[in-house]
């Protein structure tokens, strides 16, 4: 326990966001991350892979507006139950609110054209840019903010297709978290005391949960009466390296929302119906797991998600234009490659790139060049190799392209 205690203070994502140069935060907008070159670099490795894993899987990506009318937090029922936690302003004598969630925005979307039965399911995600008011108190890191990103879907369906569904998203979430090599279990919420809907439509939307977890056949807790007011609901535990959880995925069954904004869609006899609607989420907060995987990995990035891959280190000046070289064809493969051509003891450089989480570390100098070879060096280890540079390209990549949790040399 004493460890894992000091291990985790260690990996607290806010020092090694700091000494990684991954991001800031600034007095000037408590609870709103400024995200710097490198953070950016492992946003967009992250939102890659989330992107790609989404098109695999039949997905649509829209984008809705930040700033909508306060009608429109009325009809959703947000303006009544959810204002003091919303950023509003007035325009033209008009109430706006900057959105603290997605959903509004994707009804006006699913709204926006008829659809027939043979469109549905419909799996609709957005990445979606919200805030939320927290108390200053509360604020902490990555973990707690008042901006972020939402990794939302909605998928409207028949009655007959939510189990499938269902096991979709079970199976999509299974490979995102998976690949990070984080573990998890599942959390079935069920009925709570104040909720809306009929006994029937409960009855049906939590079978068709249970259901769908019966048949994915691994562990799961039922949570009685923790559900949402408008409907069931499985959370995803995940288990970081320190064996500490997170909740971070869900997967709602919304009765509400449809209802308020009259969805429907025309079935195969020619007529008007309500779809069902499943809202998801995989990561969650893109930020709170960016900062879970600072912690779960200590800042030592995989390959494919680390902000800087390939180091140049020169041994001297004359060796420099060798380097850059060396540097342009790592560029050209695909890696993140920099170069290191300071006066500093050849100790001092490696040094310095160990403490940036550098992945390969490499050395250049008079023997390198007659050989047509570099020095390697892994992070995390004094011992040096010698590797032909277009064979080193050659297996780093495919390292990078499987998404290894560990170096190809380990």
């Amino acid at each position: 326990y004493l460890f894992r205690l000091e291990e985790a203070k260690k990996r607290d994502h806010r020092l090694v966001g700091q000494k990684l140069d991954l991001f800031s935060m600034k007095e000037y907008a408590p609870g709103m991350p400024f995200f710097h070159p490198a953070g950016m670099r492992v946003w967009n490795h992250l939102l890659g892979f989330w992107n790609a894993l989404h098109e695999k899987a039949n997905y649509v990506q829209i984008q809705t507006p930040q700033l909508l009318s306060r009608q429109l937090w009325e009809l959703s029922g947000h303006w009544e139950h959810y204002r003091e936690n919303m950023y509003t302003t007035e325009i033209e004598e008009q109430f706006f609110a900057i959105k603290p969630m997605n959903c509004p925005g994707c009804m006006l979307y699913y709204k926006s054209a008829q659809h027939s039965y043979r469109e549905l399911p419909m799996r609709v995600a957005e990445v979606g840019y919200v805030h939320r008011h927290e108390f200053s108190g509360a604020l902490s890191g990555l973990f707690r903010v008042r901006a972020f990103h939402l990794d939302d879907a909605h998928i409207f369906a028949t009655e007959g297709q939510i189990k499938s569904e269902i096991l979709a998203i079970l199976r999509l979430a299974d490979e995102l978290y998976s690949t990070f090599g984080l573990d998890y279990f599942l959390e079935l919420s069920t009925r709570p005391e104040k909720s809306i809907g009929s006994d029937k439509d409960w009855e049906i939307t939590t079978s068709a949960l249970k259901g769908a977890l019966d048949d994915w056949q691994k562990e799961y807790r039922i949570n009685e009466g923790d559900g949402a007011f408008y409907g069931p609901k499985i959370d995803f535990h995940i288990k970081d390296s320190l064996n500490r959880s997170w909740q971070c995925g869900t997967i709602q069954l919304d009765m509400s929302l449809p209802e308020k904004f009259e969805l429907e869609y025309i079935d195969e006899d020619n007529k008007r119906k309500r779809p069902l609607m499943l809202h998801r989420a995989i990561f969650g907060s893109v930020e709170r797991f960016f900062g879970i995987l600072i912690e779960h990995f200590a800042g030592r990035f995989p390959l494919w998600l680390s902000p800087r891959q390939v180091r140049i280190l020169t041994v001297a000046d004359r060796h420099i234009e060798h380097a850059t070289a060396l540097e342009h064809t790592f560029k050209e493969a695909g890696l993140l490659c920099d170069l290191d051509i300071s006066q500093e003891t050849m100790n001092k450089k490696v040094r310095n790139a160990q403490l940036l989480q550098i992945n390969y570390i490499l050395t250049v100098g008079d023997k390198e060049m007659e050989e047509n070879v570099v020095s390697v060096r892994l992070r995390d280890t004094n011992k040096v190799f010698s590797e032909n540079p277009k064979t080193f390209i050659q297996k780093i990549t495919k390292e990078k392209i499987q998404k290894n949790l560990k170096s190809f040399y380990e």
